[in-house]
């Protein structure tokens, strides 16, 4: 019989050994691995005709099954399976390799080095290792790890303790509020807001979480909060594929107990599996069963640790709705490290190279992009010939003028002459056909196609897009008032003059004019853009098609005469 301080050492020793003992453990995890595999292949032995020969020279067995080498796929870390799309169990090898590896370490003090290669790492190790360094949050992952290390020293660390309630135990428990002490006595941090704030880090990346919520945050109180595994950090680079997550939320069926029923989104979740999965699900049942098996001749303590650290580590890569995904790869830190494929383990050389590497390297993919041009040059070329012809007229260098040049002399003749002139001239009217701009841009053209708006019912548009443009240039503080104004007039729900623009650039400026701060001069900008497009790609093209246009380009329309009203002020 152990004691309990014996029991508490036990649960402590699970929770902060690593758990990739399997590779390099000793002969007693090989034994205690071939007999979960011999136990879960004795259930599909009436479907697989092979049998399990297992030898004991060396520690080393031969499967020669077919259904032993399948259900040899249950006790690999997630994000491992075989081209057969077998799925994995994390922590049932985890658990097993730590606990008997510690109990032989502390009996024959053995180094815990692989048999037979003197502590030197495997080929896989070794990859491992280096897909792990060039992980695009390898940094973060380093600091924040550091942190966690602290957190969890003998001496100075965060005080993890087991708590005893009525008739059951909590092990290897803190509370947030010893958590948010700590952050804040030895990392230097006066402000609590900002202590939470690395806390709430820490968690979202699995660090750390609650024992009894899927929501990965940190409260400042008395809720109890557990650390992960060295094994399920996220600086393992886990990419766990959706017949593990399968297999994970089918085993929790499977134990009828409080605390491992699935949430209604687990529920939904695993409804799509099993129909994504229709035509294996057998297979995934069989390999959910098998880690049940193992899971239940564990001690009850270690195994509450284990099946929270379980469900920890699924919560940060199957997040539930509405909380970040902190595991999303950052496509613009993927592209800088030249990461090959998105999503994957396989990252490139950058962070090794050199900064002269990194310059020929965009030096070459500069003049990739020169070579693979998104437009001809012949394209190209066209579209400045067309523009250059159809302003050729209009240009006074290449066409000199019958009045003095005002680029060249002082002489502003030309200028004056189309402001004062009682005919508007054909080469003006056409001008007002190249594009919208180019109307808007003559007073009289601006003036003719108010009129026609007026006509069409839509001069709210036009003067819309005018006030717009002119509190751009109002003073700063007459910018509120242009803005409130604009608003009530064109924007409101009751607005004497309704302008027709879209959902969201309405609440753009709804949220400009009644939010606490002032709204700015370009407030609007959103809502005189879409008016714009409406006028270019409707009313400006029925205008160059309407009689009042042609009359203009004919030259059968005089321009009209300012008229004075009865107060003396031309209009």
């Amino acid at each position: 019989m152990t004691s309990e301080v014996d029991k508490d050492k036990a649960v402590t020793v699970v929770i902060s050994a690593p758990k990739k003992m399997n590779a390099n453990g000793n002969e007693k995890d090989k034994d205690r691995d071939r007999e979960t595999i011999t136990s879960s292949s004795s259930s599909s032995s009436n479907t697989n005709k092979g049998t399990t020969a297992g030898s004991t020279d060396g520690g080393q067995g031969t499967d020669t099954a077919a259904g032993t080498e399948n259900c040899a796929n249950a006790v690999q870390p997630p994000g491992s399976s075989s081209n057969s799309g077998t799925t994995t169990a994390k922590t049932s090898t985890a658990a097993t390799s730590t606990t008997t590896t510690s109990s032989a370490a502390a009996t024959s003090g053995s180094s815990g080095n692989k048999p037979g290669q003197g502590g030197q790492p495997t080929h896989a190790q070794a990859t491992q290792a280096s897909l792990n360094q060039d992980a695009p949050n390898i940094l973060v992952y380093k600091k924040m790890e550091a942190i966690v290390e602290r957190m969890q020293g003998e001496e100075g660390g965060v005080s993890v303790r087991t708590i005893k309630a009525f008739m059951s135990k909590v092990p290897s428990v803190f509370t947030g509020a010893d958590l948010i002490a700590w952050i804040m006595k030895n990392l230097s941090i006066d402000d609590v807001n900002e202590a939470l704030h690395l806390a709430h880090l820490l968690a979202s990346h699995g660090y750390l979480f609650p024992i009894d919520d899927h929501q990965l945050t940190v409260k400042n109180d008395g809720t109890f909060y557990r650390f992960q595994t060295p094994y399920f950090w996220p600086s393992n680079c886990w990419e766990p594929e959706n017949t593990d997550y399968a297999v994970y939320l089918c085993k929790r069926t499977m134990q009828n107990k409080t605390r491992l029923e699935l949430a209604d989104y687990e529920a939904e979740n695993l409804a799509k599996l099993q129909k994504m999965f229709s035509r294996k699900w057998e297979f995934i049942f069989m390999q959910a069963e098998a880690q049940s098996k193992v899971d239940k001749k564990r001690d009850k303590l270690e195994r509450k640790v284990l099946d929270s650290q379980e469900r920890a580590f699924w919560d940060v890569h199957r997040p539930m709705p509405g909380c970040v995904n902190t595991t999303e790869v950052d496509i613009k830190k993927a592209y800088r490290r030249g990461a090959s494929s998105l999503g994957s383990g396989s990252s490139g050389t950058a962070g090794n190279s050199n900064p002269v590497e990194q310059l020929t390297r965009q030096i070459k993919l500069l003049k990739l992009k020169l070579e693979r041009r998104t437009i001809k040059i012949s394209k190209v070329a066209e579209s400045y010939t067309s523009y250059f012809e159809q302003y050729n007229e209009y240009d006074s260098f290449l066409n000199p003028p019958d009045q003095p040049n005002p680029w060249i002399t002082d002489n502003t003749e030309m200028w004056d002459a189309d402001r004062t002139a009682k005919d508007v001239s054909l080469k003006r009217v056409k001008r007002w056909g190249f594009s919208l701009r180019e109307l808007l841009n003559d007073p009289v053209g601006r003036e003719q196609f108010s009129k026609f708006l007026d006509k069409e019912f839509s001069g709210e548009n036009l003067k819309f897009w005018e006030s717009v443009q002119s509190m751009k240039a109002q003073p700063q503080s007459k910018v509120k008032e242009a803005a409130h104004a604009i608003y009530l007039e064109f924007l409101a729900p009751d607005a004497p003059c309704p302008v027709n623009v879209d959902s969201k650039s309405m609440e753009l400026a709804r949220e400009a004019v009644s939010s606490a701060a002032p709204p700015n001069r370009w407030c609007f900008d959103v809502a005189a853009a879409h008016v714009y497009h409406l006028m270019k790609s409707d009313s400006y093209s029925r205008y160059l098609r309407s009689d009042m246009y042609k009359e203009y380009l004919n030259g059968s329309k005089k321009k009209i005469k300012s008229i004075p009203n009865l107060f003396g002020v031309k209009r």
